[in-house]
C-alpha cells in the first residue's frame, strides 16, 4: 500500500482549505498512492492556535464534503478529511474516511481533548470505529489522542488495525523529543505503522513522520515546509503482536 501525508500551510478559509486538499489528492494520485491524510481540522482549520478560524457553517462544510468526495472518486484515491462537523450532540473534530470510489465509510471523532481546547465549545465523541480499504484496516486518532491517551492507539490495534493515521496541530514546543519520541511508542507497543500528519507551520519542531511497526523512522518531513510525504508499506509488517498480547481485563 502507498500512503501519502500531506503536510499542508494552514488555511486562510474553508474555502482554501477545500483548494489545498483537492491540489494534493490530485498530486497524491500521480503518484499513485492509494490513501492520503492531511493535518487536524484541515477544514475549516483548527481554533485556538493563533490563527483566524471562520464560524462553522454546516451547509458549507457539507457542500465541501461532497467536492472532495467527488474528487476522491475521480482520483481513484481513498481520503482521510480531518474536518469540525456538528451533530445532535454538538461540534465535533472529526476525520471522515472516503473510499477511493467516494463512498463515506464514516468518521472517527476526537473523544479526548487537551484542556485548553475546552473553551472553543468542542463535545467529544463517543465512539472508536476503524476502516477498511483495499483489505486493509485502518485506525484514526487525532492529535491530542496519539500523544496523551495511548488507549486509543491500542484500541485500533486490538481491532485489526495495521496503520493507524494521526492528523495532528503541533507547533513550536520546547519538548519535542516527546512527541517524536511518542510516534515511536506508538507503532513500537502495538507493532503497527503510525503515521502522523502535521502542518507546514513557521516554528514547527516536530513534522509529518510515518513509524514501521518496529519503531523506525521510515521518513521523515522537513519543517515549516509544506510536503507530500509519500511511502510504500507491506501491511503484513504489522504484525500487532504485543496489541493481541494485552490483556485488558487484569486491570
Amino acid at each position: 500500500m502507498r500512503i501519502a501525508l500531506a503536510q499542508t500551510r494552514f488555511p486562510q478559509s474553508a474555502t482554501e482549505g477545500s483548494r489545498i486538499v483537492r491540489e494534493s489528492i490530485t498530486k497524491a494520485a500521480k503518484q499513485q498512492c492509494d490513501i492520503i491524510c492531511f493535518p487536524e481540522s484541515i477544514i475549516p482549520g483548527l481554533r485556538g492556535v493563533g490563527y483566524s478560524v471562520e464560524a462553522y457553517d454546516h451547509d458549507r462544510m457539507t457542500g465541501i464534503l461532497d467536492e472532495v468526495r467527488l474528487h476522491a472518486r475521480n482520483s481513484g484515491i481513498a481520503v482521510i478529511l480531518p474536518m469540525e462537523w456538528q451533530d445532535d450532540l454538538g461540534l465535533h473534530i472529526v476525520a471522515f474516511m472516503i473510499s477511493e470510489s467516494g463512498e463515506i465509510l464514516g468518521y472517527q471523532t476526537k473523544n479526548q481533548y487537551d484542556p485548553d481546547e475546552d473553551k472553543f465549545g468542542y463535545v467529544p465523541g463517543t465512539h472508536r470505529r476503524v476502516f477498511e480499504i483495499k483489505g486493509v484496516t485502518l485506525g484514526i486518532v487525532i492529535c491530542h489522542e496519539g500523544w496523551r491517551y495511548p488507549e486509543t492507539v491500542r484500541w485500533a490495534a486490538r481491532q485489526g488495525a495495521r496503520i493507524v493515521f494521526h492528523p495532528q496541530f503541533t507547533n513550536e514546543v520546547t519538548n519535542p523529543e516527546f512527541y517524536q519520541n511518542a510516534m515511536i511508542c506508538r507503532s513500537g507497543e502495538n507493532n503497527i505503522f503510525f503515521a502522523s500528519v502535521n502542518y507546514a507551520l513557521a516554528s514547527q519542531n516536530v513534522t509529518t513522520t510515518i513509524i514501521s511497526p518496529f519503531g523506525e523512522r521510515l521518513t521523515v518531513a522537513a519543517p515549516r515546509q509544506e510536503q507530500l510525504l509519500v511511502w510504500d508499506i507491506d501491511p503484513n509488517q504489522a504484525s500487532r503482536r504485543l496489541a493481541d498480547r494485552y490483556h485488558p481485563e487484569l486491570f
